[in-house]
């Protein structure tokens, strides 16, 4: 990084940290401690579709869970399409999200949400539009950390931002733009114009097409909320969603009857939620909705709430758009299905890869019941083909 845009940067730390920052990083040291007993002793699954995904990586302390779940999904797909799968950069993903979001909010006079969230349609946007690196290449790594730790960054960059719409000269000049780019570069790395895998020399955009070789064109994202009319698209109002994208609204129902198809026809999902409900626990590498609300339940229902298969609340379109209305459901967090598995009783879950490390009961996988899906997704991604006919005819696609 330039020095002078880094003395600039850190005299224009004039604000505290946001809370958006920290969100994700206490978000996931509270869930990987949530429970205390094992649910390998009362849950026994039985893989019935697993589709084949890259190594479990850990995003560390940053809120790129939407990058890490984005380009595992990607490179799933690599494997799909009978390409030998690579581990596309994360962070090289992330930077150039940081990039195009500080000119948004800089556009929108301050108005946008800033912090190092991100969507799964900004991982396709940022394919189509900067190509894709080896992490190899490009780990994200500048200043001798083995893991990401981003929250020093976010801090100064942020601050950087807010001197810019104060707009202290009257008048905004383009070196902004170059002051803020290198603060990031200067945590992430410069990115190379051009690099050299497996013996030929790239470009991050030839890589992209050569290697990758996915067209991003052929990605969509849905959700469901019965605010909006269904089989239409609509702008899905969260504060990550930073470049305002679209995604095309379908009835609750058609949430799990898009993925049991898209599994069943080899194609894997990437899947945004929340994960801050009691019934989600990593630790246990389960998800579900129980019956009763954890409010209402004794201590011995909250102790046994892993000890195997429990009944489940029945999830309705009113209950689902109640709970992201008044903030009971909220854009936590970003995974990849990669699979179908059934417990005990015969009851279906899908099988979750995070990015979180192999530290929990089921390395780094998550057994996610229906229920909870059709509650608690905010969004998910998918290659078109793996949209059910009828469903793509109605949504025009």
């Amino acid at each position: 990084m330039n020095r002078k845009a880094l003395a600039i940067a850190i005299a224009l730390f004039v604000a505290g940290p946001t809370t958006t920052i920290y969100a994700q990083d206490n978000l996931i040291k509270s869930l990987q401690n949530n429970q205390s007993d094992s649910s390998k002793f009362g849950f026994h699954f039985t893989d019935i579709i697993n589709l084949q995904n890259t190594s479990v990586k850990n995003q560390g302390k940053s809120g790129t869970c939407w990058s890490y779940s984005g380009n595992s999904f990607l490179e799933s797909e690599m494997i799909r399409n009978g390409r030998e799968a690579v581990e596309i950069s994360q962070l090289f993903t992330a930077r150039n999200v940081y990039v195009e979001k500080g000119k948004n909010y800089v556009r929108l006079h301050g108005g946008l949400s800033l912090g190092e969230g991100g969507q799964l349609h900004d991982v396709i946007n940022m394919y189509r539009q900067y190509g894709a690196v080896p992490r190899e290449v490009y780990t994200g790594l500048n200043y001798g950390t083995k893991g990401n730790k981003l929250a020093e960054m976010s801090t100064i960059t942020n601050a950087i931002l807010a001197a810019v719409v104060k707009n202290p000269n009257d008048e905004l000049t383009p070196n902004w733009l170059n002051a803020y780019t290198h603060a990031i570069d200067a945590y992430l790395g410069e990115v190379p114009k051009t690099f050299t895998y497996k013996g030929k020399t790239y470009t991050p955009k030839s890589f992209a097409k050569e290697v990758v070789g996915l067209n991003a064109d052929d990605y969509v994202e849905l959700s469901s909320f019965k605010s909006h009319p269904y089989y239409s698209k609509f702008t899905l109002l969260i504060p990550d969603n930073w470049s305002f994208d679209q995604v095309y609204n379908v009835p609750m129902v058609d949430i799990t009857t898009i993925i049991d198809a898209a599994l069943k026809d080899g194609y894997t999902v990437g899947w945004a939620t929340d994960v801050s409900e009691k019934g989600f626990s990593w630790k246990n590498g389960v998800a579900y909705i129980p019956e009763k609300p954890y409010d209402e339940m004794t201590d011995v229902e909250k102790a046994d709430m892993f000890k195997g298969p429990k009944p489940e609340m029945t999830i309705t379109e009113d209950l689902r758009q109640k709970a992201f209305d008044n903030y009971a459901t909220t854009d936590d967090h970003g995974m990849h299905i990669v699979g179908l598995a059934k417990d005990q009783n015969g009851k279906e879950y899908y099988i979750v890869k995070n990015s979180w490390g192999a530290s929990n009961d089921y390395e780094g996988y998550l057994y996610v019941t229906k229920a909870f899906v059709q509650y608690k997704t905010t969004a998910f991604m998918l290659h078109k083909g793996g949209v059910p006919k009828d469903i793509r005819s109605k949504l025009g696609i």
